[in-house]
């Protein structure tokens, strides 16, 4: 699928669901997806690295999904803890209304699905779990990360997956450049052609990057 589609805020062309059966929280679920979205045919390589080597996420708190597509991340976040919020973050609206349509089918109450604007000012985050889009460009993506990792609370962790062929080892340089020593960064598994880093805020700071919504 053309980049411009899943990146763009209101992707062309009638949305047509499409039924799907994934594996999400260790059990199977029923979910739909759509053209015009990230993988719209099914869970993707990268997101399942991610999931099948993140830890548990806290029971409690704010929990962020950076660039949620269709939600499996994001779904993922709420079924295992129930009793947290989770935010599914996205610019692109249909990515919105199929994590919504997702969530409402599975029960799921505890799940928001907004784009990142809409996220209040003040929360901060427990855990953020992202595949983020690396094919926005360098500027897009530094701009993204500097605007959501400040948020994380103090002794929380980030966790992204990124492919070895699209610049994962460049991207852990940068994050090591840009946020050591206040954040701890380093890769936590590889596994399929993916790195799966971790970036721990280990002093409760929001430096380099003033937090404006």
């Amino acid at each position: 699928m053309p980049q411009e589609h899943y990146f763009s805020a209101s992707p062309g062309g009638e949305m047509v669901l499409k039924p799907l059966t994934v594996t999400l929280a260790g059990r199977p679920v029923e979910v739909v997806t759509a053209g015009g979205v990230f993988s719209p045919g099914g869970l993707d390589i990268g997101t399942q690295v991610l999931l099948s080597h993140v830890p548990p996420p806290a029971p409690g708190g704010d929990l962020l999904d950076l660039g949620c597509g269709w939600g499996p991340i994001a779904l993922s976040l709420a079924l295992e803890s129930p009793r947290a919020t989770v935010w599914a973050v996205d610019v692109n609206e249909r990515s919105l209304e199929l994590t919504r349509r997702n969530a409402e089918a599975l029960g799921l109450t505890n799940l928001n699905a907004v784009r990142p604007e809409d996220v209040p000012a003040g929360a901060r985050f427990t855990t953020i779990w992202s595949n983020p889009p690396i094919r926005v460009g360098k500027d897009e993506l530094h701009g993204m990360l500097d605007r959501w990792l400040p948020r994380l609370d103090e002794g929380s962790d980030a966790w992204l997956v990124v492919s070895r062929n699209l610049g994962s080892d460049s991207l852990q340089r940068w994050l090591e450049g840009r946020y050591a020593p206040a954040m701890q960064v380093g890769r936590a598994a590889t596994h399929k052609g993916f790195r799966v880093l971790r970036v721990r805020n280990r002093r409760g700071t929001t430096h380099p990057v003033d937090i404006v919504d």
